[in-house]
């Protein structure tokens, strides 16, 4: 089965699978955003979120640090309001502001979001498939590998625009003044300074990403065979990018909650323009977290996490597949009007 998966690959081009995890990277930010919108407006009514303060916003793609602005009390996440739960909240915004808030926040993130997971989808598939034919009798660990390398590039092409977006909103600048943000961070605190925060971010993502593609390719095979079939179905790659999306993200969950938390108090030290000062380390913000909370603080925000993780994962990889068989079928349709056209002709 995976040498067939293998074959496959040829038979669409890199175009149409960045097409296609394109489509499945909007769908899946405009499905999952609202979860994390609720979540925000739920935690800024127990917190205030007062200037300079930070949280992380997630849709569904990439985790985002958003810094508060000064007097901006419009700011979508200080709306005010009162709710009970979830759900009170869901009803309540869409009621009080309008079904289009509870994507309050989405269109600037999507510039980096969207291409971001371009970028990784398709630098994994044609990692995959030309790890499979030069592996042999271990083509089986080629996803691991696959998704563990491509997850290293994307993170580290856009973990230092990610740096530069938070220091353009904690500063209130436009993007025309991008050159003189990175000329000064450069002059500053050397290049190097561009990939701070790089060390958390890899030590989440990378385990993760590699674990995923791993149980989601065998699990695909599996069912597969279970549902007696040679091509996976929609529901075959949805569940099977759930249940690895699931594995995965309770595995990684200390670093999750190590990254977050670094996450935020190097976007608090910017927005202070203490950019320059040393923040802790990775292991010192889980020593301080174990030394707080005990161990079980390092997964902190289990079900909140999985609830985010496992449909995302789900509705991300199963519209990349359905694209994906979409051109594939495509291709096949035309080369087979082109034989019959040639054949005809001669």
């Amino acid at each position: 089965m995976s040498s067939q998966s293998f074959s496959k690959q040829s038979d669409i081009t890199p175009f149409q699978q960045m097409v296609a995890s394109c489509s499945g990277a909007i769908l899946t930010s405009l499905l999952v955003t609202p979860l994390d919108v609720v979540k925000i407006r739920l935690q800024a009514q127990k917190t205030p979120l007062f200037k300079g303060k930070c949280f992380v916003y997630c849709n569904g793609l990439m985790d985002h640090l958003c810094v508060c602005e000064n007097g901006n009390s419009k700011a979508w996440y200080k709306a005010p309001g009162q709710f009970s739960g979830t759900l009170d909240a869901f009803v309540k915004i869409i009621r009080g502001e309008g079904i289009a808030s509870l994507w309050s926040g989405l269109p600037p993130t999507l510039v980096m979001a969207v291409p971001a997971t371009v970028i990784y989808f398709t630098c994994y598939d044609q990692l995959c498939a030309m790890m499979r034919s030069r592996m042999g009798e271990r083509a089986d660990l080629a996803p691991l590998f696959a998704g563990a390398i491509a997850r290293v590039g994307s993170a580290s092409v856009f973990s230092p625009l990610e740096l530069i977006r938070t220091k353009l909103q904690s500063e209130r600048q436009s993007y025309k003044e991008l050159s003189a943000v990175i000329r000064s961070s450069v002059v500053n605190d050397g290049w190097l300074s561009l990939w701070r925060g790089l060390g958390p971010t890899i030590l989440r993502d990378v385990p993760f990403s590699a674990m995923y593609w791993y149980n989601y390719e065998k699990g695909k095979v599996w069912l597969c065979e279970y549902q007696g079939t040679r091509d996976p179905t929609f529901t075959i790659t949805f569940i099977s990018g759930a249940v690895s999306g699931s594995v995965a993200s309770i595995a990684t969950l200390p670093f999750d909650v190590v990254k977050t938390r670094r996450q935020v108090e190097l976007g608090e030290l910017q927005a202070m323009n203490l950019s320059g000062q040393a923040s802790s380390s990775t292991l010192q913000v889980m020593k301080r977290i174990v030394a707080q909370n005990g161990a079980a603080g390092l997964f902190a925000g289990f079900m909140p996490r999985l609830i985010k993780v496992a449909p995302a994962c789900a509705i991300m990889i199963s519209t990349y597949e359905y694209g994906k068989a979409f051109f594939r079928q495509r291709n096949q349709e035309q080369e087979r009007a082109l034989v019959t056209l040639h054949a005809s002709s001669s």
